[in-house]
């Protein structure tokens, strides 16, 4: 935006006075402008949608470097060194926008599925199968420890799904054969890998710049740069210009240099460099992961959302001022500091990872004893806590809780009752004894679902979730209210009080048209409760529990859309992405060995599950340095530009401005 706006300023100056040598000087900036607006190479999108805007992104081009030439014509009239140095600056400009266009349109929606389609292969000889298999598995031997060719093979199988197509019976055989091998550690690796291509792909100038064409484009734009900082030192005659216009054209000369070599260093040590480096044989892995070509960067930020009924509701129950709340009801944003005031992150750490990774598997081997039948692989899907309740014959006595309510609905019942039991059980341990793993594993998985219902509604299966959390919200903090409960008080009061039915009854007076499930949630704590006997029973109790939230966790992965999913790795990832990658193969499943991959890959997925995260987390955080040090430059270009003394008529040029902001 600020670039176009310099653009306007550049060419209302040009129509005042184009002899002017500050003016000849500015028209020499303006296919700098051109160079900001085409970006980084790290970022092209900031969601998917802006791909799929891609036309309206080419018809912006044509029009800014319209006005760009519009600007710099004038200055060719004039015998100066001016009109000669300012041509490989507007070439490189127009080269980094037009990269940016074509990026855009081949990471659409439609482009991106075209490119993906290819051609079905018929084989005829049944036994060439066999042969396939053993081929790669001797590839499979021979490139050992090669952790990014692994992850480039799972990233071009795995593509299809952000295009909303399938594998194939070979894709899903080599998926399982090199995911069900892997250790919970190796694998969450491997797949923040993967995913880190993905986002490459999707959001970054990847599919231009890791060419040969793209190599020498690079480095015309560098050279050209470096030529032009030369050229200006030596030849033009500085005296005629203001200092400041001096100091401006060489912060704009430096800054260019410097995102180019920027650019080059992040080419240098991405991943994709290592992968090609160590494909061609050029150097070893270990020398790439831990040589020269080593950086410390994590690929995902190892952490995962969390958010709290309970927690939200005692301290909404000591109410802001009305004052406050009416400044953020003015400003639209009272919704929004609620769900972020509340929201926390958890580290996420070696035993959950491992649950997820060995959950999936057991349910991967369910599944191939029946030959990865497809009806079997679509029950599998379907499950959200019932097929754990009836393995441990307790279906009839918590159906009610699980698939004779909607989604939503059973995922609040669950969390409030987790809750509940968590406390209850932590306010009750006797001295020497601690809570069980699964039910640390139990909270975190309760929190989290949570926290993509208030924070990402749109990754659940669709429903009025997001209404019953509220009607459920207002009414804890009604009750919490009238019992004079708040953020400080002890949280063994605030159970026994949810626990007890008759306070519930009481003080909650449920309308007909509120769909709070407080009451149901808490009747379903109680219900669980009933389960301890003694250390076992307790134990027992939170396998169940943890096994509901596992297939829960599967069950929103498989069913949220590949949009969704995709739009979350610009944000950092989520892990029912990487669930999601691999149960939905269990779900596409054509052949008979094909939901076999699946699962095994749904184990990958769980280790995806934080990996997710990976590299768009770590992209993100390092693209910021470069994309603050552009606006800084477009920021202090458009300030010059606009309070230069030779740019009369400010407000005309401001109106004007505002019109060609408008028509681009």
């Amino acid at each position: 935006m600020v670039a176009t706006v310099a653009l306007g300023c550049l060419a209302r100056s040009r129509r005042d006075s184009a002899a002017d040598k500050v003016l000849k000087l500015q028209a020499f900036w303006a296919p700098f402008l051109l160079l900001h607006l085409g970006g980084p190479d790290t970022i092209t999108a900031y969601s998917l949608n802006d791909n799929e805007f891609w036309l309206r992104h080419f018809l912006q081009f044509v029009f800014q470097v319209g006005v760009a030439f519009y600007v710099f014509t004038p200055s060719w009239k004039n015998k100066d060194a001016f009109r000669f140095i300012a041509i490989p600056v507007f070439i490189a400009g127009m080269i980094k926008y037009a990269e940016r266009i074509v990026v855009l349109h081949s990471s659409s929606a439609k482009k991106f599925k075209d490119s993906l389609r290819s051609p079905p292969e018929f084989d005829e000889n049944p036994s060439n199968l066999e042969d396939r298999e053993e081929e790669y598995e001797k590839k499979q031997t021979e490139e050992v420890n090669n952790y990014l060719i692994e992850a480039v093979s799972l990233f071009k199988k795995f593509r299809c799904l952000y295009a909303d197509l399938i594998l194939d019976h070979d894709e899903r055989k080599e998926s399982y054969s090199l995911l069900s091998k892997k250790p919970p550690k190796e694998a969450f690796k491997l797949v923040a890998i993967e995913l880190g291509f993905m986002y490459d792909v999707l959001y970054t100038k990847t599919t231009t710049i890791y060419s040969v064409l793209g190599i020498i484009l690079r480095c015309i734009c560098l050279f050209s740069h470096i030529l032009v900082l030369v050229i200006f030192l030596i030849i033009i005659d500085k005296s005629s210009y203001s200092p400041s216009d001096i100091s401006i054209t060489y912060v704009l000369l430096v800054g260019a240099i410097f995102l180019e070599v920027y650019a080059f260093i992040v080419l240098l040590f991405s991943d994709w460099t290592k992968y090609w480096l160590t494909k061609s044989n050029y150097m070893s892995i270990d020398t790439c992961s831990n040589g020269l070509l080593f950086n410390d960067n994590r690929r995902w930020s190892g952490s995962m959302g969390q958010y709290n009924l309970l927690s939200f509701s005692l301290s909404e129950a000591k109410s802001a001022t009305s004052l406050i709340v009416g400044i953020q009801k003015l400003f639209g944003i009272q919704e929004l500091i609620e769900k972020y005031k509340y929201l926390t992150l958890k580290e996420v750490d070696d035993d959950l990872l491992k649950a997820i990774f060995i959950q999936l598997l057991e349910k991967s081997q369910e599944i191939e004893g029946d030959l990865f039948d497809m009806k079997k692989c679509k029950e599998l899907l379907g499950r959200r806590g019932d097929y754990v309740l009836s393995k441990r014959s307790f279906s009839n006595e918590f159906r009610w809780s699980t698939v004779e309510v909607e989604f939503d609905n059973s995922l609040l019942l669950w969390h409030i009752a987790t809750d509940l039991c968590y406390y209850d059980d932590f306010c009750n341990l006797p001295e020497g004894h601690e809570l069980p793993p699964k039910c640390k594993i139990s909270k975190w998985l309760s929190d989290y679902l949570l926290y993509l219902l208030v924070i990402c509604p749109t990754m659940l299966p669709k429903g009025v979730g997001e209404i019953r959390y509220k009607d459920t919200c207002l009414e804890a903090i009604r009750f919490f209210r009238k019992q004079k409960f708040g953020s400080s008080t002890e949280i063994s009061t605030v159970c026994n009080s949810l626990l007890d039915e008759s306070a519930l009854d009481l003080n909650i007076m449920n309308k007909g048209s509120s769909l709070s499930v407080l009451v149901h949630g808490c009747k379903l704590a109680k219900q669980l409760q009933a389960l301890n006997r003694g250390v076992d029973g307790r134990n027992s109790k939170w396998e169940v529990i943890s096994e509901v939230w596992m297939e829960m966790l599967g069950h929103t992965a498989s069913h949220c859309g590949w949009k969704e999913h995709g739009e979350q790795l610009v944000n950092g990832g989520d892990p029912s992405t990487s669930i999601g990658e691999l149960s939905f193969l269990k779900d596409s499943s054509l052949g008979p060995s094909s939901a076999a991959t699946t699962s095994a890959s749904a184990a990958t997925s769980s280790a995806s599950a934080a990996a997710c995260a990976a590299s768009a987390a770590g992209a993100a955080a390092t693209d910021s340095v470069i994309f603050i040090h552009k606006q800084i430059l477009e920021y202090l270009l458009f300030f010059c530009i606009y309070w230069v003394p030779a740019a009369t008529t400010t407000a005309a040029a401001a109106a004007s401005l505002c019109g060609l902001k408008k028509n681009s």
